[in-house]
């Protein structure tokens, strides 16, 4: 299509074309969300979010860490397929994404808050950006510091130990990114129907990553209330979670230990979705709420103790699965669910789909609107996500890794190299109590979903790729340590914004 014939689209469907409000906060556990059915959490803003549009129940992260997952929902391609394995890989700013599709298509993608990309391009797409992350563009530049929460923001006892009741730099950057948010939404108010252009907004939120600290009155709301966790460790446990488990030093936590941090977690959850309800307020005040489309989703989970783990990096639901929600008055149905398998990566498919703009040629997502506008339709309950390491950083562990997960309808297969695959039934199981990998009577379905994940995946490749990705990284890190880049779209943190109230002793 040229340029004219796309201009002239562009203007007859214009008044068609729906506002996209993208909201994609970080690590926030499906289940800890009322419209999951939890019990004891509060969001009623995603809540209601929900009751006005369609709940995804088995939606999954491309990969369960942060940047990977986000890259790979940005361009609707596998970790293993842009060699954006690691949080400091970069994304090739070759590569278009659902933002490009959109500007190709005559709306100016904006985003505020966090995008947790790494490298040069802190752009992607976008064409304007306010707020920013809380860390460095740059492996090996200076990070940012949390002041007494140092080291509580990762895999490490020491984020369970300084957990509880006290403030997080991380939820202040999130209130100033709400606040962006809403004068944002309130200028497009004020631009009037006839000036007024269709917007795509993005905005993104780094709650409830941890560190698990939560401000003191939230934290009381939950204190005594949130329950353990409803899955131990299983005993015996697969051979790489156990080291991943000693790895993590979760041996050196208590009872104590964990309990302040999934009340703190519970807190955290409770403050993001404020902030939500902020930005859903200032999208009504403003007027615009009748043709948006609204996006909730996180770029992975967290495990809160469930199985005896922490943080994300496995492939358990908890880690792995995520919360998506999807709304658009009118268009879509009010207060649905849908049990298809669905991946983050569908997102940027169901945007294009609605903004009717160029599709991503070698993007895997899957328009969404299919399944609101039609419970039943014709859908291939299946999709993958990866988990690959090298040995840059303290948190991938003793040794890299290169795992692939595959939910195919009721069957989850976990392909760990090097290691005996997990395979879990989710629909007599849901809680993932029972590894049926050595079962004689799934033999079949084992090795079937075992070729289905190495099809086009070969981990003796992969390995080899990180390798010598880890060596140009070596550079790049330490020319970024020696050189000290500019920081673009980063929001610098005080480290007296950090603070925690010492444990009361019950």
């Amino acid at each position: 299509m040229t340029g004219r014939n796309m201009a002239t689209k562009l203007g007859s469907a214009a008044s068609e074309r729906p506002n996209i409000l993208y909201i994609m906060s970080d690590q926030h556990s499906r289940r800890v969300a009322g419209c999951y059915g939890d019990p004891v959490a509060r969001t009623p803003n995603l809540d209601r979010l929900a009751a006005r549009g369609v709940r995804f129940d088995n939606a999954y992260s491309p990969s369960p860490i942060c940047v990977p997952s986000r890259m790979s929902a940005f361009t609707g391609q596998y970790p293993y397929e842009q060699r954006c394995w690691t949080l400091q890989d970069h994304l090739g700013s070759d590569r278009p994404t659902w933002m490009h599709a959109l500007g190709a298509a005559g709306y100016r993608p904006t985003l505020i808050g966090r995008m947790h990309s790494v490298g040069p391009d802190q752009m992607h797409g976008f064409c304007e950006r306010l707020g920013g992350d809380a860390g460095p563009n740059w492996p090996g530049a200076p990070t940012q510091s949390l002041g007494p929460l140092a080291w509580a923001q990762g895999p490490g006892p020491t984020s369970l130990q300084r957990s509880g009741a006290g403030r997080s730099g991380y939820q202040t950057v999130d209130e100033e990114t709400a606040a962006l948010a809403c004068d944002w939404l309130a200028a497009k108010g004020d631009e009037g129907v006839e000036t007024r252009n269709p917007f795509c907004l993005m905005v993104g939120f780094l709650l409830p990553h941890c560190p698990f600290v939560a401000d003191p009155k939230d934290y009381a709301l939950f204190d005594g209330k949130v329950p353990p966790p409803s899955q131990p460790a299983p005993d015996p446990e697969h051979p790489w979670l156990a080291r991943w488990r000693k790895d993590c030093g979760l041996e050196k936590t208590t009872v104590e230990d964990m309990a302040r941090a999934r009340t703190a977690y519970y807190a955290l959850v409770m403050r993001m979705d404020r902030l939500i309800g902020q930005v859903l307020d200032a999208l009504a005040k403003a007027g615009l709420d009748d043709n948006t489309l609204i996006v909730y989703c996180s770029d992975h989970g967290e495990q809160i103790g469930e199985h005896g783990h922490w943080w994300k990096n496995t492939f358990y639901e908890d880690s792995v699965a995520v919360p998506l929600i999807l709304s658009w008055p009118g268009r879509v149905p009010e207060g649905a669910a849908r049990g298809q398998v669905t991946n983050l990566m569908d997102i940027g498919a169901t945007l294009i789909d609605a903004a009717g703009a160029p599709a991503l040629p070698a993007s895997h997502g899957r328009s969404l609107l299919r399944i609101c506008k039609t419970p039943a339709p014709r859908w291939d309950n299946v999709t993958f996500s990866e988990y690959v390491t090298d040995a840059t950083a303290n948190w991938c562990g003793s040794e890299p890794t290169r795992q692939r997960m595959i939910r195919k309808g009721r069957y989850k297969l976990i392909f760990i190299d090097g290691y005996e695959p997990m395979l879990f039934d989710l629909e007599t199981d849901p809680e993932e109590a029972n590894d049926l990998a050595g079962v004689p009577e799934l033999a079949d379905i084992r090795s079937h979903l075992t070729a289905e994940v190495l099809e086009d995946w070969d981990p003796v490749k992969i390995a080899q790729e990180v390798r010598n990705r880890e060596r140009e990284k070596a550079i790049l890190h330490e020319w970024a340590s020696q050189t000290r880049p500019d920081q673009r779209h980063v929001r610098r943190l005080d480290p007296a914004e950090s603070w925690l109230e010492p444990p009361v002793v019950k």
